[in-house]
C-alpha cells in the first residue's frame, strides 16, 4: 500500500467513438508501466450502436461510462466532453499525469496543454494518428503495437509486411545513444530509451519486431555494445558504440 502511494496517479479518457473495445486490457497493462490509474472514464453517445462494443468492458475494468449526445449529425461532441473534462481533472485533482486514448488530432491541443503544466501525457492510438498529437504527448503508444500475440497466420504475414515497409530505426537508435551518453562512452540502456522518446514520442521497439530496446540493439551488433552490470541492485545494462562505428 505505501508503495502504491509513492506511485504517480494517472486519469485515463477514452474517446469512445475513436478507439478498440478489444484492446482495452492491454491499453490498461500499458499504461500501469507508467503508474497509478486512479480514474477511469470514457466519452461517447451510449444511446448509439457504436458504444455497445464497450458495455462489457465497463464493469470488468471499473472504467465510468461518460454520456455525451451527438447534438448535431456530423459533429464529434466527444471531443468537447473529453476536452473539458480534462480541464477539470487537471485542476481539481492531485494528478500527475494523464492517458488520452484516441487517434483524433483534435486532442493536440489538450495534450500540449497538460505538459505545459508540468503533468505526463501519454497517448494511445492507431498508426494513422496525425503526427502533431503524437508528438505533443511525452509517449505514445500505437494500438497496432499491442495486439495479441494470438494472431491468425494472415495478420501475422500482414505484420511481416509492415516491419518491410518500416523505416530503419538505426539513425535514430544512434541519435538516442549520443543524446543520453553526451560525452561519455557508456550511457544506460533505460536512459537511452528515455532519449528515444524524448526524440519521437512515438518510438517502440514493437514497431519493429521486438520487445525489448535490448532486444532490438542486438540486431545491430556492428553498432552497438552492450555489457550488464551485475553490481547493480537490480543489474542494469549499459550501452556503447563499438569501436569501429565511433572510431576509437
Amino acid at each position: 500500500m505505501e508503495e502504491q502511494t509513492r506511485l504517480p496517479k494517472l486519469a485515463v479518457l477514452i474517446d469512445g467513438d475513436n478507439a478498440q473495445a478489444s484492446l482495452l486490457p492491454q491499453i490498461l497493462t500499458e499504461v500501469t508501466k507508467a503508474g497509478l490509474i486512479t480514474i477511469k472514464r470514457i466519452y461517447g453517445d451510449w444511446t448509439t450502436t457504436n458504444m455497445n462494443q464497450w458495455k462489457d468492458s465497463l464493469h470488468q475494468h471499473a472504467i465510468q461510462p461518460m454520456q455525451q449526445f451527438r447534438n448535431t449529425v456530423g459533429k464529434n461532441a466527444t471531443d468537447s466532453a473529453m476536452i473539458i473534462d480534462a480541464m477539470d481533472l487537471l485542476h481539481s485533482n492531485d494528478l500527475q499525469g494523464f492517458c488520452i486514448v484516441s487517434s483524433d488530432s483534435d486532442y493536440t491541443r489538450l495534450a500540449t496543454r497538460i505538459r505545459e503544466d508540468g503533468l505526463f501525457v501519454i497517448g494511445v492510438g492507431e498508426k494513422k494518428t496525425p503526427e502533431t498529437f503524437v508528438n505533443a504527448c511525452n509517449q505514445f503508444i500505437y494500438s497496432e503495437n499491442l495486439v495479441s500475440k494470438q494472431t491468425s497466420k494472415k495478420k501475422i504475414d500482414e505484420k511481416k509486411k509492415e516491419e518491410q515497409e518500416t523505416v530503419d530505426p538505426l539513425p535514430l537508435l544512434i541519435q538516442g545513444f549520443e543524446m543520453a551518453a553526451k560525452e561519455d562512452e557508456w550511457t544506460y540502456l533505460a536512459t537511452m530509451g528515455n532519449s528515444l522518446r524524448q526524440l519521437d514520442p512515438a518510438f517502440d521497439p514493437r514497431t519493429y519486431g521486438h520487445q525489448k530496446l535490448q532486444s532490438l540493439l542486438k540486431d545491430y551488433p556492428e553498432t552497438f555494445v552492450l555489457k550488464q552490470d551485475k553490481s547493480k541492485k537490480p543489474p542494469v545494462v549499459n550501452v556503447a558504440l563499438t569501436p569501429q562505428y565511433s572510431g576509437s
